[in-house]
């Protein structure tokens, strides 16, 4: 292994050691202190034969992380694919943590609007909206804006 390697190695398992990182960006991160990709291609090679970068524990980490935070499967979808992450692990990453969206979109509109009802149309539109933007799909919406669990009476 070459000094290059060696220094992009180094700052890789640095930034590997606070958080997990998916390939592409690592690959982001570290490309203005290699001097060739093809040093850098071969370092993150080489730290995925050794299991230290795995896309697939990145993947698991941040969408669990992600509900967490009271965020749908679209939004979670979304930013793991602007993350460079390919649509398989996506696919495994969200349907295999079994979680209950309809659950999960009624604790968001709880937590930001209470259990309350909505007033009126206009207040309805609001909370459909925060609950999209948060990356729920119409469906669950729709089952939390018109189911009466959790609305005081």
């Amino acid at each position: 292994m070459s000094e290059q390697e060696t220094l992009l190695r180094r700052a890789a398992m640095d930034l590997l050691a606070r958080r997990e990182h998916s390939r592409r960006e690592l690959f982001g991160k570290l490309r203005s202190r290699a001097e060739s990709e093809d040093a850098l291609e071969t370092v993150l090679d080489r730290l995925e034969e050794d299991r230290l970068l795995s896309d697939e524990r990145f993947v698991e980490t941040f969408v669990r992380s992600r509900v967490n935070r009271g965020y749908g499967p679209v939004r979670i979808r979304q930013e793991l694919q602007q993350k460079g992450i390919d649509s398989d692990n996506i696919q495994q990453g969200v349907d295999g943590l079994d979680a209950d969206w309809y659950e999960l979109a009624c604790e968001s509109r709880i937590r930001k609007f209470g259990s309350g009802k909505p007033v009126d149309n206009r207040d309805r539109n609001k909370q459909m909206r925060y609950l999209q933007y948060r990356g729920f799909d119409m469906d669950s919406i729709r089952e939390v804006m018109t189911t009466t669990e959790g609305y005081e009476s």
